[in-house]
């Protein structure tokens, strides 16, 4: 039986953000592994974001060029419009093209939500949101003029279900989900493609966890989800996937089917809450082509069920 052919990224340009250690540079390594130029982009920050030091990206780009690969660093920060414009810009001035972006850099703040302080809630948000923003920005009008891009975007178990401690940080994980899906439909009609990856790995994010009782978690393991999902051969957009400890899965936004009756008081929405919630045939809407008019034309189909009664 022979063996499938190995999926290759030969003459793609690749920028992935926060490369400098961990995920990103996982992911860094296994596309220049596979013939893609990298744009290694890494400030070199610690944990919470502060700080910069310019050898974190270029050590990783020195590796992948003396395993016989081509990588560039980049320090610029994706926390500003002009460091996004900066990072996109060093793909197109040294290789002259651009058709990969994977948004992975992330710092931690954390503290309660009592006591959380809106310049820690906002340096988060400037890193993993705005930050995804700031680099998509630059990156769309490239790849949609090009006719092609694959935009990986980073979310988390936190920006799914929450987490304590880390308001901040599941807030920015939660709105990438909705950036990445804004342009995936805007994207479709260019061939460009952006989904949402759900990691998890053992790194320098997982400091004052207690991880000795969990299971390999490299981020070896996590690389392959995101190495297919920024592949030519990627068949979704506006998905998000979850990688975790080998463990690989999609996740969506399920609705449970609903009740309707023409009008409500407060009385009986309580009385039929377990028919509102009741989730055992739930209803998902994709969001391309147009999950959101989707959305929209099930609920009106309840209205005009009802009328013809």
């Amino acid at each position: 039986m022979s063996r499938p052919r190995e999926l290759r990224f030969d003459g793609r340009v690749a920028v992935v953000t926060g490369a400098g250690r961990g995920l990103g540079r996982a992911y860094a390594h296994l596309l220049a592994a596979r013939g893609a130029s990298v744009v290694v982009n890494d400030t070199g920050a610690d944990l919470t974001g502060d700080g910069v030091r310019v050898e974190a990206a270029e050590q990783v780009a020195e590796a992948i060029r003396a395993a016989g690969g081509d990588a560039v660093a980049c320090t610029a920060s994706v926390a500003t419009p002009q460091g996004g414009q900066d990072i996109i810009a060093a793909a197109l001035e040294r290789y002259g093209r651009l058709d990969i972006v994977i948004h992975n850099a992330g710092n931690v703040r954390r503290a309660s939500l009592r006591d959380m302080t809106p310049a820690d809630f906002d340096a988060v948000l400037d890193v993993h949101l705005r930050g995804a923003f700031h680099v998509v920005r630059a990156a769309f009008p490239v790849m949609c003029d090009a006719g092609y891009g694959r935009i990986v975007l980073t979310s988390s178990i936190g920006g799914l279900y929450g987490n304590s401690g880390v308001a901040n940080y599941a807030a920015a994980k939660a709105g990438v989900i909705g950036l990445s899906n804004v342009a995936a439909l805007e994207g479709a009609p260019a061939g460009v493609m952006c989904n949402v990856v759900v990691p998890a790995a053992v790194t320098r994010m997982a400091e004052g966890i207690d991880t000795s009782g969990y299971p390999p978690m490299e981020p070896e393991l996590v690389a392959p989800v995101v190495g297919w999902l920024a592949h030519e051969s990627c068949s979704v957009t506006g998905d998000v996937l979850i990688a975790l400890a080998g463990r690989v899965a999609r996740a969506v936004v399920a609705e449970s089917p609903g009740v309707y009756q023409p009008s409500w008081t407060i009385d009986e929405v309580g009385e039929r809450i377990g028919e509102i919630r009741d989730i055992r045939a739930p209803v998902v809407f994709s969001v391309v082509p147009d999950g959101h008019a989707d959305h929209i034309r099930y609920s009106f189909g309840m209205t005009q069920t009802d009328r013809t009664q």
